[in-house]
């Protein structure tokens, strides 16, 4: 399933919700939110109501560090076809940091 605006649509006309994840598929849009983010985060959200989380998941990969931020519309200013996306409550984003070994190498 697509990024599109017609999808959320569909999918709040059933009543269910939608986490629908963009990249450069929008690039207006997505060079929007990417610049409000990377402004935001360098200020610490400093005065913007969010919400955060961090993880760090162990598996049969490599361990990871995820933190995530959650934005309501509201803090947002207006954006490129922001009511195209119906029933849009927030913006999240994720910040993955692969964990990096220590490796000596013996020679």
């Amino acid at each position: 399933m697509g990024t599109q605006t017609a999808i959320a649509s569909q999918i709040f006309n059933a009543k269910a919700d939608y986490v629908l994840a963009f990249k450069g598929n929008h690039p207006t849009l997505y060079g929007q939110v990417k610049n409000w983010f990377e402004q935001h985060l360098s200020q610490g959200f400093k005065g913007i109501i969010h919400s955060y989380d961090k993880r760090v998941e162990k598996g049969h990969h490599p361990t990871e560090k995820r933190q995530i931020w959650c934005v309501p519309i509201s803090q947002l200013q207006i954006w490129h076809n922001q009511d195209n996306w119906v029933g849009l409550k927030c913006l999240v984003i994720v910040v993955r940091v692969p964990h990096l070994w220590n490796q000596t190498t013996r020679g």
